[in-house]
């Protein structure tokens, strides 16, 4: 599917030849290894690196791979690679100890990224014109303030609305007309939801377009939004790591997201041997920052799985595209020796008709033999209580997930608005093995 708007480019970076975008990576990595070597850390890892070595961009193979554990390890700031009054931004990504990862940025990578949000905004349909929803937590994470000076730049309307309080959402984009919406995925089925139980047409309300990240989500919830809300849905990644919102973004035609290339270099590697994947196949994104000046980051470890295509898009860019994020190397299931991600499970949960896309994965081990449990909200149109009714729904849903994961699940239905919401992402997996 692709939009019904005109294509619009925002950066002459993004159409132009691949061997000049490549002299362009090859310059500014060198210059971002200098800034890198300002870091401590970096330093040591690099100290048998001198930049002026670097000849080719398949050097890059020889620099040191950087880990989310690394990054804690730093904390809070002494990944810095300039001096603390250069700063002009902090953000931060939560920490399994409850401290953050922070990332810092001077006033020129604010500058930076806010363009890079303007590129995956303009391609996805926004103008100068429009008025722009904002409902992302506006604090530490990198997706309400990046997407908010982003919109910025476009020269777009803002309404800062942040998360939370989904009837005051729904009133406002009803009554103030935004164009634009920008939120987590699940957060925009949940706004539409609740329009509906106020007396509202969610797919009447004025939107045009939707702007989601900060989660993954499969292809049929993005056709499951763009019908609920009567919009055109686009996605984008990052990550605070790398920068924010603006790694990549989808065009109109939305045959993979464009990675910006100008900015960052990205690989795709086997996730166990980091040897590098051929053009189409799966595997983990490590990215490579070659502007930022307050943090520069060499070989960062995503855990997101994709896989790129390098061939030109229909839009006239010519940046490699990443496929929509299909799981992560670190929380990707092991379900008796099977593989298993998440999306996978809600790929086959959105083929059952009458399925809502809210749903929790409880994984336990009881006897030592893994279970797992897949708890399902039905639409309230669909819901029974004839118990033949359930049984059967059950048994299409177990198929469909037996079809596409091959493991067995027990199916547990449940009323709708049964399973807690959340305005920013999505909680879908409790393993208990852990």
């Amino acid at each position: 599917m692709s939009g019904d708007f005109e294509d619009k480019i925002w950066d002459k970076n993004e159409i132009i030849s691949r061997d000049e975008r490549q002299q362009l990576q090859l310059k500014r990595l060198k210059e971002s290894l200098k800034q890198a070597k300002k870091v401590p850390f970096y330093n040591e890892r690099l100290k048998s690196i001198n930049p002026e070595d670097i000849k080719d961009l398949a050097d890059l193979r020889k620099l040191p791979i950087t880990t989310k554990a690394d990054l804690r390890s730093q904390y809070p700031l002494n990944m810095l690679a300039v001096d603390r009054s250069e700063v002009s931004r902090i953000h931060g990504s939560s920490g399994t100890t409850g401290k953050p990862t922070f990332v810092a940025y001077t006033e020129n990578d604010v500058k930076i990224w806010s363009n890079l949000c303007a590129r995956f905004l303009t391609a996805g349909g926004l103008r100068s014109h429009h008025l722009a929803h904002i409902a992302f937590g506006l604090g530490l994470f990198t997706g309400g303030f990046g997407l908010h000076f982003g919109i910025n730049t476009v020269g777009a309307g803002i309404i800062p609305v942040s998360a939370g309080n989904t009837k005051r959402q729904v009133m406002l984009l009803n009554d103030l007309a935004a164009e634009a919406l920008i939120c987590t995925p699940s957060y925009a089925l949940n706004i539409a939801e609740v329009a509906r139980e106020l007396g509202l047409d969610s797919a009447k309300l004025p939107l045009k377009f939707g702007f989601f990240g900060g989660e993954m989500w499969t292809d049929d919830m993005c056709k499951k939004i763009e019908d609920e809300l009567g919009i055109f849905a686009s996605n984008n990644y990052g990550l605070s790591e790398v920068i924010g919102p603006g790694v990549s973004g989808d065009c109109k035609y939305r045959s993979g997201m464009h990675i910006q290339e100008d900015h960052f270099i990205v690989e795709c590697l086997d996730p166990d041997t980091l040897e590098p994947v051929a053009e189409g196949e799966k595997g983990e994104l490590v990215f490579t920052s070659l502007t930022k000046e307050a943090m520069p980051i060499i070989r960062y470890r995503t855990r997101d799985i994709s896989s790129l295509d390098y061939s030109q898009c229909e839009c006239g860019r010519t940046t490699t595209r990443m496929t929509r994020v299909l799981g992560r190397s670190d929380d990707m299931l092991i379900i008796r020796g099977v593989n298993v991600f998440p999306s996978q499970i809600e790929e086959a949960l959105l083929k059952v008709e009458g399925t809502s896309a809210h749903y929790l994965i409880i994984v336990d081990r009881p006897d030592n033999l893994d279970k797992v449990t897949l708890r399902v909200e039905m639409l309230p149109e669909i819901f029974s209580d004839k118990m033949n009714d359930m049984q059967k729904f059950r048994d299409k849903i177990r198929q469909e997930v037996q079809t596409i994961t091959q493991i067995g699940v027990n199916v547990e239905i449940v009323s709708p608005q049964t399973l807690e919401r959340s305005v920013g992402k999505a909680v879908r997996v409790i393993d208990n093995r852990k």
